[in-house]
């Protein structure tokens, strides 16, 4: 054998070896996604009223994101978001029910593709298959399936995402009779009056189910032996259907996102960053966390410009100390058009940085009107009290009319309640906003009402499958709920 030989022989057995030893230290992935739950209430957020142990210590034992945010306000958008890297008009997914175009590229296909069995349990909601090609585990409570998944072959790396039914409405699941609806705090955003009481009652007891189903897990974890080697990361979503509960809104209850990242010997337990991130910054960190520079992945997807790759960004560095800072501004928008009620297009944009928050409604003149927020309860016993209350009478008046423009300093005013587009002391906070919000619309290819008015083209009626399983997520928790009543 020649000296040559040799050479590219023992340079071969080196990166076969080093690519073995990486293999083998390669992170699982547990995604746990709660679906309409407001950033407020857990226990660790400080709601101290909602009864959230295993989560508080999943935060206890990992990192706290104080500043993760959602670009979008519904179910389908943001999961489109969190799991392609993409933001919503760009990746052609921006309404509800809504899908990417084809050719898109998913962290599913990025890490099966890498050699790793992907899965997602429950609730899918993104399209199309294509894009999504994960092994797809019908219910939430049938952990034997999970168990199955995680254990199939002890050499093969995975990535899995939870995504609960918890705590959607209508709030008829988890443990109804433990809130008392009478000794309840009602959050200052919201009217207090006995529909709201009942219905916060009912939904705490599904973010209950939710934080059981969360400790359900971290026992798995445990007893099949992948605590060490897994990253667990929790997310909220975008927020709960009470009127300024968040969702179906840009204010930071529908796009802020209680977020907790536990990678035990890498993330710092009960450390926290203000770093601003998003849900796309996630299948980049994800990636960055296996060894792969995700510069270099094609999402199949360009934008605007032509970019091929990430709108997100990896924050690894955050999670390991290394940086607090990832982001100077984050983006969101919502779209009306396709929304189960709508009346009129009621398009949202908004930028946010560290501290203040640019909204831009585009159709001002129309009267922004859903199902949800605008109608049933507890919007129609609000509506009665609001007879005798003109100032709840002007609260309710503004779910319906916005302005064209609104300014919020969230660092005085954190419930967005003040609005300070019209005042001049806030022009030049408002001008840079303005302007970074423009640069990314025109990145996106977001041409405001024209791209609104096409939501409905951009819609997948196929979401059959999410309804049967949160029927069935329904049978099996009131059938928990009974063997938990009978217990002594």
């Amino acid at each position: 054998m020649s000296r040559l030989s040799r050479l590219l022989l023992m340079t071969w057995l080196c990166l076969v070896l080093t690519d073995g030893l990486f293999a083998a230290e390669r992170p699982n992935f547990l995604l746990i996604v709660a679906d309409d739950l407001c950033w407020r209430d857990l226990g660790f957020t400080g709601n101290r009223e909602v009864h959230t142990p295993n989560i508080d210590r999943l935060r206890s034992e990992g990192m706290y994101l104080q500043s993760m945010f959602t670009p979008a306000t519904t179910c389908s958008p943001s999961r489109h978001a969190l799991y392609t890297g993409l933001y919503c008009v760009r990746a052609g997914a921006y309404p509800n029910h809504t899908r990417a175009y084809d050719g898109t590229r998913s962290m599913f296909t990025h890490f099966k593709e890498r050699g790793y069995r992907v899965a997602l349990q429950n609730k899918t909601h993104v399209g199309p298959p294509a894009t999504f090609p994960y092994e797809h585990i019908r219910g939430e409570d049938d952990l034997p399936p999970t168990r199955a998944f995680m254990t199939r072959d002890r050499g093969q790396p995975w990535l899995f995402v939870f995504a609960s039914s918890n705590p959607h409405g209508p709030w008829t699941r988890g443990p109804q009779d433990r809130y008392d609806p009478a000794k309840l705090t009602v959050p200052p955003y919201l009217h207090d009056n006995a529909v709201t009481r009942q219905q916060l009652a009912a939904y705490y007891a599904e973010i209950t189910q939710l934080d059981e189903q969360v400790g359900e897990l971290m026992k798995l974890l445990e007893e099949t032996q992948q605590v060490q080697n897994t990253l667990v990361m929790f997310v909220s979503e975008q927020g709960s259907s009470f009127p300024y509960g968040g969702k179906w809104s840009v204010y930071d209850n529908g796009i802020r996102v209680a977020t907790v990242v536990r990678w035990p010997g890498k993330v710092k337990p009960g450390s926290a960053s203000e770093a601003l991130v998003q849900y796309v910054d996630v299948p980049p960190t994800f990636l960055a966390a296996t060894g792969i520079d995700p510069a270099g992945i094609d999402t199949g997807c360009p934008d605007a410009r032509g970019n091929r790759g990430f709108d997100g960004r990896s924050f690894l560095d955050v999670l390991l100390a290394r940086s607090d800072r990832l982001r100077d501004y984050v983006f969101s928008q919502h779209t009306t058009v396709g929304i189960n009620g709508y009346g009129e297009p009621y398009p949202m944009r908004a930028v946010r940085d560290g501290r203040y928050k640019l909204i831009r409604n585009l159709a001002p003149q129309n009267t922004y009107s859903i199902n949800g927020i605008h109608k049933g309860e507890p919007i129609t016993s609000w509506q009665a009290d609001a007879a005798h209350d003109p100032k709840l009478a002007a609260r309710i008046e503004w779910l319906f009319r916005r302005p064209a423009e609104e300014l919020y300093d969230l660092e005085t005013d954190p419930y967005e309640m003040k609005n300070l587009a019209a005042d001049p002391r806030f022009a030049e906070i408002k001008a840079r906003l303005g302007q970074q919000l423009d640069a990314w619309m025109a990145q996106q290819g977001d041409k405001g009402m024209e791209t609104e008015l096409k939501a409905t083209s951009r819609q997948n009626r196929g979401v059959q499958e999410d309804s049967q399983d949160q029927s069935a997520a329904t049978t099996k928790s009131k059938a928990k709920d009974k063997a938990r009543k009978k217990a002594p």
